[in-house]
């Protein structure tokens, strides 16, 4: 099964719609929840512009700028260029839940951003940049965000909030074992969705396709890495470490932020940052 399977991948895309939502603070509860996706831009006002004034982010003051908040989500920006966007690396795109793909697809249209969804399910019947099933009780659609990262719009017609992080999606050349890996290193529970194999955390559902090719690790591209939250930083990297596993940044406490922090990258080139605090945010 290849990413480039249009008619599957968008069955499997379309079940993703259908779920309940309740209100709740931006950080979801277990001891590991998804945490924050970190960018890199050559164009801060044009990415602020599309997660705040377009999806509808919450701006939050963080050191000497704005991170943006989302249910489940952080987003935070680095002014560095980045080598690549999130299409031929090993993480796709980032999926959000919204009532209503038709109008958040109008407010990013009207906002200037391109909308790609007829190429990326070029065997779909696209209609107004929309993949739509009425069995599935949902709409999607793709586009672009500055610098080239990959934004999926679910819809989730019972969804209270107008915006709520959803999924990430990683390419790779061997599924079970990357599934496998998120499990057994995260706890996160492994399930179906669609024709999807995927593994849930706390905050976010993490699906699986196997590329065409060989994809980039995320490293230095428009997103650089991703943020899990961890009760108990400390004695979960030495956890890590029991397992051998290395982490790219040992526990380190940020005393001026009230943090902690430690790195690792998974062995198909997806790199973590776990944070312990930056749920007071």
């Amino acid at each position: 099964m290849k990413a480039t399977t249009g008619i599957l991948l968008a069955a499997a895309l379309l079940a993703a719609g259908a779920g309940e939502a309740r209100a709740q603070s931006w950080a979801a509860e277990g001891r590991i929840v998804h945490g924050h996706h970190h960018l890199y831009t050559t164009d801060r006002a044009a990415q602020e512009h599309f997660w705040r004034d377009t999806l509808g982010g919450v701006p939050v003051p963080w050191r000497d700028v704005h991170i943006f908040k989302f249910p489940h989500a952080l987003v935070f920006l680095s002014d560095r260029e980045p080598t690549g966007g999130t299409i031929g690396s090993a993480l796709n795109h980032i999926g959000m839940w919204v009532p209503d793909t038709r109008a958040m697809l109008d407010k990013v249209v009207a906002a200037g951003y391109e909308v790609i969804t007829a190429q990326e399910l070029p065997q779909r019947d696209v209609q107004d940049g929309m993949v739509c099933s009425e069995e599935q009780n949902t709409c999607i659609a793709y586009v672009l965000a500055p610098d080239d990262v990959k934004v999926e719009l679910v819809e989730n017609r019972g969804q209270t909030e107008p915006i709520r992080n959803h999924h990430l999606h990683f390419h790779t050349d061997d599924v079970d074992a990357m599934r496998d890996w998120y499990a057994e290193t995260f706890g996160a529970v492994k399930g179906m969705n669609g024709f999807f194999k995927v593994v849930d955390l706390p905050g976010v559902n993490i699906r699986f396709t196997e590329a065409d090719g060989p994809v980039a690790p995320i490293r230095g591209r428009s997103y650089d890495h991703i943020g899990f939250e961890v009760d108990g930083l400390e004695e979960f990297c030495r956890e890590l470490e029991a397992k051998g596993i290395t982490l790219d940044r040992p526990y380190t406490v940020l005393d001026e932020l009230n943090i902690a922090i430690a790195f690792v990258t998974d062995p198909w080139g997806i790199t973590i940052e776990l944070t312990e605090g930056l749920d007071n945010y």
